[in-house]
């Protein structure tokens, strides 16, 4: 018996269990991922700000082997990542704070330059992680099977739903916050007009973007550009309204996730299924080249 489901004859119940969970984490780590692309995109008024872009995933990640190294230096065994949401939260937290604050220059934030430290941070993090990895006596290979951008069978359900119940609440939120983001988007003077608390609305922001991300890292690993790509294709769709654009980016983001999963289940290679993030960095990559050509001519 296997999450509540027994075997069966050929192992079917299994077989449609293991499905529904990587259907489960798939519609929570695409939900999650994109309203938090929305959120940030909002929060910095930068059409290219996603929680990969920004180093958010990479804090993380740096966060959840921090946490395996500790554990193995008190027990003696490796804690598994997905022991350490809170911890994911924190170094998610602590990534767009740096990167916020690495980017401002006399008050004033240049979205190119945004990009730029942002990825440069998520370098700089990445390898801090790989050199935390080493440290661990396997090499980090437990630690960071959750590090490589895919679903998990071995993922556990009570994990799943916590995913998929934070892009829930995340895209809940993001719908409740809505007309506030539409006022800020016109700009600090006209949403005071309004009376929308500009500096309540970003801690809202960054606080709710910081968690989603770090729900997705610790369940499947950071997968790029699905918080960046789907809120622009939701926005191009159905139109700027945030409380709209949350929801329908919440449903899409998870509907990549799924389709990107189902897709590489269906390449068999010799040495192993491909990483969802593979399919997703393929498909994003040439729309963030696109968008960042678009801004860099205006």
């Amino acid at each position: 018996m296997v999450g509540g489901v027994s075997f069966g004859l050929a192992g079917e119940p299994l077989i449609a269990e293991l499905r529904w969970l990587r259907v489960v984490c798939g519609v929570g780590v695409g939900g999650s991922l994109a309203v938090a692309g929305v959120m940030l995109q909002s929060l910095l008024r930068n059409p290219l700000a996603s929680p990969d872009l920004l180093g958010l995933s990479a804090g993380a990640g740096l966060a959840v082997m921090i946490v395996a190294y500790a554990g193995y230096l008190a027990t003696g065994s490796i804690v598994p990542a997905a022991a350490s949401p809170a911890a994911a939260t924190v170094g998610s937290l602590a990534a767009l704070a740096l990167v916020y604050g690495l980017s401002q220059r006399r008050g004033l934030m240049e979205p190119v330059t945004l990009i730029l430290v942002g990825v440069i941070v998520g370098i700089v993090l990445g390898s801090a992680s790989s050199i935390v990895r080493q440290l661990l006596p396997d090499g980090g290979f437990q630690a960071s099977r959750l590090l490589l951008g895919r679903l998990s069978d071995d993922t556990p359900w009570p994990l799943a739903w916590g995913v998929l119940s934070a892009g829930v609440v995340g895209a809940a939120v993001g719908a409740w916050l809505g007309p506030a983001m539409d006022a800020a988007s016109r700009g600090d003077d006209e949403a005071a007009a309004v009376g929308v608390s500009i500096r309540g609305l970003r801690v809202w922001l960054f606080v709710v973007s910081g968690v989603l991300t770090a729900m997705s890292v610790v369940v499947a690993g950071p997968i790029g550009f699905v918080g960046l790509v789907v809120p622009h294709a939701a926005r191009l769709m159905l139109g700027p309204d945030h409380r709209v654009l949350v929801v329908a980016s919440a449903v899409f983001g998870g509907a990549v996730i799924v389709a990107a999963d189902a897709l590489v289940r269906s390449i068999d290679l010799p040495t192993g299924r491909l990483p969802v993030g593979v399919v997703t960095a393929l498909l994003g990559g040439p729309v963030f080249i696109l968008m960042l050509r678009s801004m860099l001519t205006r």
